[in-house]
């Protein structure tokens, strides 16, 4: 019992979120900021979920001649989820396909950072579709803690 609860409690603190300001939620990850993505990529193509696009924001800065330190934009999604959430708000297509930013800040600590769903819904109106809504949230902290964890 005792082992359960550190466990659960050094996983809270390792990778529970530790802000949820202005919608969105940020993990520290364990692994770098490659490793973090990679991880992403594999646990979301597990589950059939298909990767739309991965940004790498400090290769574009560096094109122009500037620095940024370790930053990418994973874009990713499912039609099943997405589609019903944009016919009940249009607008919602505007976030949709869902995002994680998986950046390095300027003491090397490694952080992934969505939109929270039910953010989302309400920045978008939709009050009635609880139920999907939850199963997103569901489904985002699984794939945070699989790209996050140890």
């Amino acid at each position: 019992m005792k082992k359960t609860i550190l466990i659960l409690l050094l996983t809270v603190f390792l990778a529970g979120p530790v802000a949820a300001q202005g919608g969105l939620v940020s993990l520290r990850s364990s692994h770098d900021v490659a490793t973090t993505a990679n991880r992403l990529e594999s646990a979301l193509k597990e589950k059939g979920v298909t990767v739309f696009a991965r940004i790498d924001h400090a290769a574009g800065a560096q094109r122009v001649g500037q620095a940024l330190k370790p930053t990418l934009l994973m874009v990713f999604g499912t039609p099943a989820m997405g589609t019903p959430l944009i016919q009940r708000s249009r607008s919602m297509g505007i976030d949709l396909p869902l995002k994680a930013l998986i950046w390095e800040d300027h003491a090397g600590q490694v952080w992934f950072t969505y939109n929270a769903p039910d953010y989302l819904a309400r920045r978008h109106g939709i009050t009635e579709m609880g139920e999907a809504i939850q199963k997103m949230e569901q489904a985002l902290s699984n794939f945070a803690q699989a790209a996050t964890l140890p």
